[in-house]
């Protein structure tokens, strides 16, 4: 749900950026929700490489976690029979 935001800008900020807005021929507000949604993006995927990063760091140091993570992180073959036959779609 998407609620609205109030924010201040300095007069050179607010210049700058109605100027890209009517370069991309879009309103202040879109373009600052464009900004937005991609900053929290950013932030959240930072987040995410971080948190991996713990994990990682985690496994590396723990020789509980890395048995674990190489077993059940490993893909294997074993015990699931032969590959599936694919067909062709087209009709001959």
């Amino acid at each position: 749900m998407s609620a609205p935001v109030s924010i201040r800008l300095d007069d050179e900020v607010r210049k700058t950026l109605e100027a890209e807005a009517r370069s991309r021929n879009i309103g202040l507000a879109t373009l600052l929700r464009h900004i937005a949604v991609e900053a929290a993006r950013q932030v959240k995927r930072k987040r995410i490489r971080e948190q991996s990063e713990a994990v990682g760091r985690y496994i590396a140091s723990s020789p509980e976690a890395k048995e674990f993570a190489e077993f059940w992180g490993t893909p294997r073959a074993e015990g699931l029979g032969p590959p599936p036959k694919l067909y062709s779609r087209t009709k001959k």
